[in-house]
């Protein structure tokens, strides 16, 4: 995620291999760089690989803070003397975004209690990243959220245990750690999304950069599957927060420039030169073309899905579901797609899903009539049961913040003024719940009662550092929120992470 195989190739490495692949043949001739996890399986294979080294010198580094106990059993391995040094380089987490990290964990919790080995991990992934950052943070957590609780408390424990690698030059204003629970607001995963990276991951899925496209109908071989990643993608660096109607006039632009500066086939190459400026372009134009290729078959690919699932009209009902709350209309607009064929059974699932986070306790709930529709449509109880699952995790009674009615006359009145001044785009009103929780924050506003500090000390000023995690997973919406908050508020930095990116399937 972090460097393309291009890139090491320019520092002259050759060969990449895997530590436990078998079968790797001796080359002594070679140095060997290790970038490993510090896990008791990875130090094991360690250990055999220096008793039989395969090549002259290695480098180890962990990504992580490694026992000494560890260190141990690697130098007593390392008999013939093979290691040039060992080192801790903290990288243990998936860098997604210039402002977005993950951990790749799917399924961290057990209904509302961590998982043991996936709570180790978190915490592991969490301090990495600190480090990384040089920060030694305050930390708070959500309150109603247990498994928040039991995250903040493991962390503080690694920094007060790791105390000299936390000792950094102290600022001003100390770092922030926010540690908050995604069942807060189990909508956001939920809605269909019209900005380019998260439509993406909604309609596509993003997999660590790749995108799998080996199902679009006549796809070629080469773009079976592609890298999106900002860092060498400068037109997916310029569209990823811009929504869809915009990206369809740059992919036509991008295509316009590209036919401008196509190599002339009937371009004469008379002399030397001209063939020395042709072949000196080459790559500049193959580069272009590669990236003119790909934007323009993800884009291709995801209006033939909006089309197909006929994602306008679901898009514009779960946007009234999320921000408007008028009961008997939005009934009916989920009765009617629930009865289109058109409508794709994720779908139709979606809806029913949202219409139950939002009207849940609602005198003249329709859920059971629209419950038996669904089962209608499959013929299966499968998402039935997943509806009722949603709302155990992210229902009432689980969340500790009030995810649709604001409180205060000042967000009443905001909200009135949006409905007034009629919405630039029906299909991307909604706001993360957690747009809401930073902003509070950013102001010195979020309340101590609801998110406590771990410990006595306070932050007495605003905070101008922030890291918050989302146990059980951020979004690409929630990113291009923080993206916009830190646009927006200069001198204030938010870094956004959660144990894995989510869309609706995940």
């Amino acid at each position: 995620v972090v460097y393309t195989q291009s890139e090491i190739l320019q520092r002259e490495v050759y060969l990449f291999e895997r530590l436990d692949s078998p079968n790797r043949e001796p080359m002594k001739h070679l140095k060997a760089i290790c970038f490993l996890r510090p896990t008791k399986e990875n130090v094991e294979l360690l250990v055999q690989e220096l008793r039989r080294p395969k090549y002259s010198v290695y480098f180890i580094y962990f990504s992580n803070v490694i026992s000494k106990s560890d260190v141990k059993a690697l130098a007593e391995a390392d008999e013939q003397e093979v290691v040039a040094e060992v080192q801790e380089f903290y990288g243990d987490y998936i860098a997604v975004n210039p402002h977005v990290f993950s951990l790749n964990l799917l399924g961290c919790c057990r209904g509302h209690s961590w998982d043991p080995a996936q709570l180790t991990r978190t915490t592991q992934g969490l301090t990495a990243l600190l480090l990384s950052l040089k920060k030694c943070p305050m930390i708070r957590y959500q309150l109603s959220s247990e498994p928040a609780k039991r995250l903040a408390e493991c962390v503080k424990q690694v920094i007060t245990k790791e105390y000299e690698l936390f000792d950094f030059r102290r600022t001003e204003v100390p770092p922030l750690l926010l540690i908050l629970d995604r069942s807060d607001d189990a909508i956001t995963p939920l809605l269909n999304q019209w900005t380019y990276q998260a439509m993406v991951h909604e309609l596509l899925g993003i997999n660590n950069n790749r995108i799998d496209l080996s199902r679009v109908p006549g796809i070629s071989k080469d773009l079976r599957e592609v890298v999106l990643s900002a860092e060498n993608d400068e037109f997916y660096a310029n569209n990823m927060y811009l929504n869809f109607a915009e990206i369809g006039t740059n992919i036509k632009n991008l295509m316009e420039d590209f036919q401008r500066r196509k190599p002339k086939e009937q371009q004469k190459l008379e002399s030397i030169a001209d063939m020395k400026a042709f072949v000196e372009n080459y790559p500049q134009f193959k580069k272009m073309s590669g990236t003119v290729s790909k934007h323009v078959t993800v884009v291709g690919e995801l209006s033939r899905l909006v089309a197909e699932r006929n994602l306008l009209e679901v898009s514009e009902v779960e946007q009234e579901l999320a921000c408007q709350s008028d009961h008997s209309s939005a009934l009916q607009s989920v009765r009617r797609l629930l009865q289109s064929p058109r409508v794709s059974e994720l779908d139709a699932a979606r809806l029913v899903m949202l219409y139950a986070l939002r009207y849940e306790r609602h005198s003249s709930s329709g859920l059971p009539a629209l419950l038996e529709e669904l089962r209608s449509r499959g013929g299966t109880d499968r998402y039935r049961k997943l509806v009722s699952a949603v709302v155990e995790y992210g229902g009432k009674r689980v969340r500790g913040s009030d995810l649709f009615s604001p409180k205060d006359a000042v967000a009443i009145t905001k909200q009135f003024l949006k409905g007034l001044k009629g919405i630039e785009n029906v299909y991307t009103q909604h706001q993360p719940l957690l747009q809401e929780t930073l902003d509070q924050l950013i102001k010195g506003k979020l309340k101590d009662s609801q998110y406590p500090y771990l410990g006595p000390n306070t932050l007495r000023d605003r905070p101008q550092d922030i890291i918050v995690f989302l146990i059980g997973g951020a979004t690409y919406e929630e990113a291009l929120a923080v993206f916009n908050l830190n646009r927006s508020n200069p001198g204030v930095r938010i870094v956004l992470g959660g144990t894995t990116i989510h869309n609706t399937r995940r």
